[in-house]
């Protein structure tokens, strides 16, 4: 199509497509753990932290989503029986995230399946040019974030 040429020049749409196959591929991971990816990162989060110290702004703010899209991924991993919530004694208003036995065993099957993958990466591409790579995703990030504002 004539559009190709476009697309096989745009960092917009390469970072697209590749989000595209990389989630496909992604989700096929995490197939046993019956997690979306989201989800595993947050249990993995939960797992990693030192416990009661996760809430879900800390969450939305790692992840970069908002707090809606982590309360669905906590209503989800709640209803899985993974996690469970806990109201803070000094604010009401805040809870914090603890695992449920379950949940930390899922949690360490995610953090081996992206244990096994960043080191298939690390294997196959060179680290330098992996963070070269992340480098360069970010600066296109930043300049569309910043073409928003004009």
């Amino acid at each position: 199509m004539r559009i190709d040429a476009y697309l096989q020049q745009s960092p917009i749409c390469e970072i697209n497509r590749a989000f595209r196959r990389i989630d496909q591929h992604l989700t096929r991971l995490l197939l046993p753990t019956g997690l979306h990816l989201v989800e595993a990162l947050v249990i993995s989060s939960i797992l990693l932290e030192e416990p009661g110290t996760v809430t879900p702004s800390l969450l939305a703010d790692t992840f970069a989503t908002t707090r809606g899209n982590i309360s669905h991924c906590i209503a989800s991993l709640e209803a899985k029986g993974l996690l469970s919530r806990q109201v803070d004694a000094e604010d009401t208003r805040v809870f914090h995230l603890r695992l449920k036995p379950a949940g930390r065993k899922c949690a360490m099957q995610v953090v081996r399946t992206l244990d096994r993958l960043q080191r298939t990466f690390e294997k196959k591409i060179a680290p330098a040019e992996l963070r070269g790579a992340i480098r360069t995703i970010r600066a296109v990030e930043e300049l569309c974030a910043a073409g928003q504002s004009s």
